[in-house]
């Protein structure tokens, strides 16, 4: 691919999320605008363990309103497989509902087993990931989510972005087995430094609450320190 083609590949895209964006209908509920911003710590214990820790800051309402953060530490073990990793983690909630709403808290245990791959030299990788929501004055229950990402075997402009899209769902168990979140995710993922990763996507999410779905639009931003 020859380096025009790269950067007219990413002029398009660009120019797509900002015509997207720009249509989007804003507001704190249906079609709300949101700035997601992620910060990664990722150390390597030995061959076989590695452990994370992340901080996330989700801003709503147009993208400037804070209602949503966690601090999430987890450990995986690397070495049953080179196709599999398997990890435990804990992830503390703070979430509120709006400006004039009270902080709630929710501890939120997870496993985690990654299958990983390749296909026609596409990246592949399914996440399975069983949640308990140990929610303050709330219902706790169990969630299951599904994740699978396909990273492209190629990149685009003198910054080696490298392009990939996923798509999770969300199932709520307690009898019913529901489908009630999906997300959809398209961005790219690009090193600043030896031991600093990116990470930029828009990610379209739709929710049920009732009978009716509702859909947030997000820009997301992530920077993973690697040690």
């Amino acid at each position: 691919m020859n380096k025009s083609f790269r950067t007219s590949g990413f002029i398009i895209t660009a120019a797509a999320f900002i015509v997207f964006f720009s249509g989007v209908c804003l507001g704190f509920d249906d079609g709300d605008f949101q700035y997601w911003s992620t910060a990664k710590f990722s150390f390597e214990l030995n061959k076989d363990w590695k452990v994370d820790f992340s901080e996330e800051f989700r801003f709503g309402d147009d993208g400037v309103e804070l209602y949503h953060y966690f601090s999430d530490l987890g450990f995986t073990y690397k070495s049953l497989a080179d196709w599999i990793d398997v990890g435990f983690n804990f992830r503390l909630i703070r979430e509120r509902a709006d400006s004039d709403s009270e902080w709630k808290q929710e501890n939120r245990p997870h496993l985690n087993v990654s299958l990983k791959g390749k296909l026609f030299d596409l990246g592949l990788t399914n996440r399975s990931r069983f949640e308990y929501r140990d929610r303050e004055d709330s219902e706790d229950f169990w969630r299951y989510r599904n994740k699978t990402t396909i990273k492209f075997p190629f990149e685009l402009t003198d910054l080696k972005l490298r392009p990939y899209v996923a798509e999770e769902i969300y199932v709520d168990i307690r009898g019913d087995n529901i489908i009630n979140r999906n997300r959809f995710y398209s961005g790219f993922s690009f090193k600043l430094s030896k031991n600093l990763d990116s990470n930029i996507f828009y990610l379209w999410q739709a929710s049920k609450s009732g009978s009716e779905w509702k859909d947030l639009h997000i820009l997301g931003t992530q920077l993973i320190f690697k040690f």
